[in-house]
């Protein structure tokens, strides 16, 4: 059965929206953009570790740079048992564990990360306590923080931590993904909550910009960039080998 006129409709707006963000990231990001990729240069050039941390969906765009073909090898997942992803069961759970107090500093206590290292954190709303005392407890052990965020929450919402602060500051280096508060680019008649969220294709696009705009830094210095092949290319296997024995001491997702 075909879509009704009114289906494909519906789905043209949605790819206008996500291309209109995407838009206006790349035009109004750049510096932010390419302040980031200093730092993750410079980061891999100095020995350092690069992590990446987000909570619920907003995991999904930490995902996406760890252990991926094209992608630096260096960058590791730090990860708080019970919110990245929907696995957890009730789902709902991981939404409670990002407003405890306290979890941050634990994830961090026990982690690899050391003062020099990167992290990245991940949070739509930047609100809840667990990203903003995440980047107030890297920061307070010397990492440099970089956030991806929508900066519009931080004037429309209230944030949930004692603080009464926002992920956005306490970084080093904010990346403004642009979504609009509640995430959800269309209305339709008949549909009564708005719909079609935006946030993962925006805030992927921008960290995948940024990890590009590393390499690009990384090899205009003449230091090769830790890159993975895919495994699904001929050679790719052997060629992720090679990176990780190289750099062993600073990929913790294969212990």
């Amino acid at each position: 059965m075909s879509p009704t006129n009114g289906e494909n409709k519906l789905a043209g707006q949605y790819f206008d929206a996500a291309i209109g963000l995407l838009e206006r990231v790349r035009d109004e990001e750049g510096a932010a953009i390419t302040a980031a990729a200093t730092a993750v240069a410079d980061t891999v050039e100095s020995g350092g570790r690069l992590f990446a941390f987000g909570a619920g969906h907003s995991s999904l765009a930490a995902q996406d740079v760890v252990y991926r073909a094209g992608g630096l090898a260096l960058m590791n997942l730090l990860a708080v048992p019970g919110v990245v992803g929907v696995d957890v069961m009730p789902a709902t759970l991981g939404s409670a564990l990002e407003r405890v107090d306290g979890l941050a500093a634990a994830v961090l206590d026990t982690s690899p990360a050391r003062p020099g290292d990167v992290l990245v954190i991940i949070s739509l709303s930047g609100r809840n306590a667990l990203p903003v005392e995440m980047a107030m407890n890297a920061r307070a052990l010397g990492l440099k923080v970089i956030g991806v965020t929508s900066v519009v929450y931080a004037t429309e919402t209230r944030s949930r931590h004692a603080s009464g602060t926002f992920l956005k500051d306490h970084c080093d280096i904010v990346l403004d993904s642009k979504i609009a508060v509640g995430d959800a680019e269309l209305t339709a008649e008949g549909v009564a909550a708005p719909f079609g969220p935006a946030s993962s294709v925006v805030t992927n696009a921008l960290l995948q910009a940024t990890m590009a705009a590393a390499a690009g830094e990384l090899a205009a210095r003449g230091f090769d960039p830790p890159m993975l092949r895919s495994g699904n290319v001929d050679g790719g296997h052997e060629w992720n080998g090679r990176v990780f024995e190289e750099y062993g001491d600073r990929i913790f997702y294969r212990r």
